[in-house]
């Protein structure tokens, strides 16, 4: 029995070993695998970069026809006036033609010193004697807007004929004034009485339209026509303006206005006489 001892205890020893180093090498696998599978999990878990939000909504840049402009019945009606054949004329051409579009217009008749202003369909809203520039004439000067007044002869004192695209404004008084032609400085505004040896007021309250020739090429409307009729209609927006030549034919500015083709007005065809 004591020779074969140390023999068994050697193997027994033996197999503690590789017992022991069969743990060890299993924990030090396992302990691998778990290292792995814990950064692999814990890789997996953290929290990465929030995703980039989505653009914030907002409309598609889609550009809309432009609503069509709103018919517009258009038919002269000068109600119980009885215009000028001239200014009849004028009048139906524009509205035949539709060549105001969608604006209100104003026909200023040099000849009888008279405005009649219309809505855009072609009904005449009122009419008033006007003061109109001191010399007789249907151009202005070359660069008369330029210059300083004084500057400005008497023979030079016109307001031109012709088709005019009006935009209300302001003059270098702070006034309201509906620019006619800017670039020669001729312009709609209220009458101005700051010069008691010029009567304009009288002038404009005579029944003829000869002493209506004062101003320095301006149209001077009355204070209460311009702002019950002028300004609420071409004021506030652009308009049209017509003004009649006195010297030159009518077809030398209006070459397309032929004879009217129609009108709506009280008694008789258009005359040669304005309004009383």
């Amino acid at each position: 029995m004591q020779s074969g001892a140390p023999a068994d205890v050697d193997a027994a020893a033996q197999r503690r070993r590789d017992i022991l180093a069969g743990l060890v090498q299993g924990g030090v696998i396992a302990a691998v695998v778990l290292a792995g599978l814990y950064f692999f999990m814990g890789h997996r878990l953290q929290p990465g970069p929030a995703p980039a939000a989505p653009p914030a909504a907002r409309p598609l840049a889609i550009t809309a026809p432009a609503a069509p402009p709103m018919a517009i019945e258009r038919r002269l009606d000068l109600g119980d006036v009885v215009a000028p054949a001239d200014v009849t004329r004028v009048a139906s051409w524009a509205v035949d033609a539709a060549d105001n579009g969608n604006r209100a217009f104003v026909i200023v008749d040099k000849r009888r010193a008279q405005i009649y202003v219309f809505e855009t369909g072609g009904r005449l809203i009122g009419t008033s004697p006007v003061l109109l520039g001191y010399a007789a004439g249907d151009r202005s000067v070359e660069g008369i807007g330029d210059r300083p007044i004084e500057q400005v002869q008497p023979h030079e004192r016109t307001t031109p004929a012709g088709r005019f695209q009006s935009a209300p404004g302001r003059n270098t008084l702070n006034e309201d004034v509906v620019w006619v032609d800017y670039h020669a400085a001729v312009s709609m505004h209220r009458v101005r009485a700051t010069n008691p040896a010029e009567r304009r007021l009288e002038r404009l309250a005579t029944k003829t339209a000869a002493d209506n020739r004062i101003s320095w090429g301006c149209i001077n409307v009355p204070v209460a026509f311009f702002d019950q009729t002028v300004w609420p209609h071409i004021g506030k927006g652009r308009g049209i303006v017509y003004v009649l030549p006195e010297k030159e034919p009518l077809t030398a500015f209006f070459p397309a206005a032929q004879q009217p083709r129609h009108y709506a007005q009280a008694g008789a065809a258009p005359g040669n006489s304005a309004k009383p």
